[in-house]
């Protein structure tokens, strides 16, 4: 078992685990970089089971809905693993959340059980659960349940129930509720395995929170391919490059804030390879300017493969190692075989390639809907596309270039002006770490182009002319030059894929 085509019927997260620990029960699955403890895939699935049979023994059956915010470890993927042997609904919550996410989490979810960590990073999660009215709050790190195996019913035959819950950030409303099945989580993660060529001797790595849609996406690439992932309970650089050398990860990533992390990183020691064992990044999550994959693949010396993905539809299109440098530096790559890419206009009606519109997609990786009904009604239109609110448009060889959102459109004096494209200019400007480009309220304009810069250490402060001077020299049209230029010391960032929140940044300098 090495490629997705061989998943075939309604097969379950528990039936990979079966059938991998089959195969190479003796090969390393997991390794934690802070402890550099492993577990085999044979031990995965017999520690799995043992602690199913525990959770089985305090009452979770099949759809029993448990929530559970913890950070990356071992124990948080065998207790995931084990529900998913029950057949147990589970909903995952980011370790970083709080008060007002968490509790509309269980809220909403209708959670009988409760896992949490304890104390994590100085912060009491069981007081917060118990704050919370949560029910049946266990301390999965202070006592992972397990039981005899033999009491187990059946493992979940089909794969095609809804067994997750996965939450959206929340950064301008409440979250929403997404779900998933088994075979949804699975089409994502095995579509990303095959376009990024993964092989039993690649190393992997997963430093983003494992409660992230991405952590099943990346436990069905390891299940599929049979190599083991270096988990980091927190990222931090220069901190975490002592583990990827010490383990030889090849394949590492996240999201664009990753790949500009590992290049500050790989500055400061320019004739030294940062990671010499490292051949890929790869990543989605947040737009990719051209300059960024060409700095990774000149200074890091590796490839770079970035991709299209939300908590709605883990993966959408993906680059491949051998696709063109072009393909590579301007686009999210291509669907897999059974994603339908469908780009129309406000109304919903298909247009042909190369022209910019909605980017709606159907296929096996696209969830279910969300658990508010009302929401899941709006999100689809008649022929059953998830509508994305992203923009974009398909190259004649099948890849999706994004333009940007469809709520990131700057409207100044009835001209659309895309963030995006004043974004990826931004990031060639010598002076400029990370940019981001919003739009405020004008009483006069409507709305007015505002660009806000990190600048790397030791830059000369940027002024609005230079920036407005630099972008007229690259071509860009006078009704897009910012008007408005705002230097921060950090750009505000969720704290899973690093994405930047520009609803903060509207909040403070509208």
């Amino acid at each position: 078992m090495s490629a997705p085509e061989q998943l075939s019927g309604s097969p379950t997260l528990w039936s990979l685990v079966a059938a991998r620990a089959a195969l190479t029960p003796d090969t390393p699955a997991l390794i934690e970089a802070e402890t550099g403890r492993t577990l085999t895939f044979g031990a995965l699935r017999e520690r799995g089971e043992r602690v199913a049979a525990g959770l089985y023994g305090l009452g979770v059956r099949p759809g029993t809905v448990v929530a559970w915010q913890l950070p990356t470890r071992i124990e948080t993927v065998l207790f995931s693993v084990a529900l998913a042997r029950l057949g147990a609904v589970q909903s995952p919550v980011i370790p970083f959340y709080r008060d007002r996410e968490v509790a509309f989490a269980l809220r909403s979810s209708r959670a009988e059980f409760f896992a949490v960590p304890g104390v994590w990073r100085g912060f009491d999660h069981t007081q917060m659960a118990h704050r919370l009215g949560a029910r049946g709050v266990l301390q999965v790190y202070a006592d992972l349940p397990g039981g005899d195996p033999a009491v187990l019913p059946p493992p979940p035959a089909d794969g095609t129930a809804v067994r997750w819950i996965y939450w959206t950030s929340g950064t301008t409303s409440d979250p929403k509720g997404v779900l998933h099945t088994d075979r949804s989580l699975l089409a994502g993660g095995s579509c990303l395995a095959h376009a990024l060529r993964l092989r039993p001797t690649d190393v992997g790595s997963i430093a983003f929170p494992y409660a992230h849609i991405g952590g099943p996406d990346y436990l069905v690439m390891l299940l599929l391919y049979g190599f083991p992932a270096v988990l980091f309970e927190t990222f931090a650089l220069p901190e975490a490059v002592a583990a990827y050398r010490r383990h030889g990860v090849t394949v590492a990533g996240g999201s664009t804030a990753f790949y500009s992390m590992f290049l500050a990183e790989q500055r400061r020691t320019p004739g030294e390879k940062l990671i010499p064992s490292l051949r890929l990044l790869a990543g989605g999550g947040a737009p990719k300017p051209p300059e960024i994959y060409h700095a990774v693949v000149r200074e890091l010396r590796c490839q770079l493969t970035h991709g299209y993905g939300m908590t709605e539809v883990p993966m959408i299109t993906m680059n491949s190692p051998d696709d063109t440098a072009e393909h590579l530096a301007t686009t999210e790559g291509r669907p897999p075989a059974g994603m339908s890419v469908r780009i129309t206009d406000a109304d919903g009606k298909p247009l042909p390639a190369g022209t910019e519109g909605e980017v709606r997609l159907r296929g096996e990786a696209v969830c279910q809907g969300y658990l508010d009904p009302a929401q899941t009604a709006q999100a689809f239109d008649a022929d059953g596309y998830l509508i994305t609110g992203d923009l974009g448009h398909l190259t004649a060889q099948g890849h999706l270039v994004l333009t940007g959102r469809t709520k990131d459109v700057i409207i100044r004096k009835g001209e659309n002006v895309s963030a995006k494209e004043i974004e990826d200019l931004l990031h060639r400007l010598p002076g400029v770490g990370d940019a981001a480009v919003i739009g405020l309220p004008d009483p006069e304009r409507g709305e007015r182009v505002c660009a806000v810069v990190e600048q790397p250490p030791g830059a000369a402060p940027l002024t609005l002319a230079e920036v407005t001077a630099y972008l007229r020299g690259e071509g860009l049209a006078t009704h897009k030059l910012p008007e408005q230029l705002e230097v921060v010391e950090a750009l505000p960032r969720n704290e899973t894929l690093r994405k930047v929140l520009k609803h903060k940044l509207r909040e403070r300098f509208t």
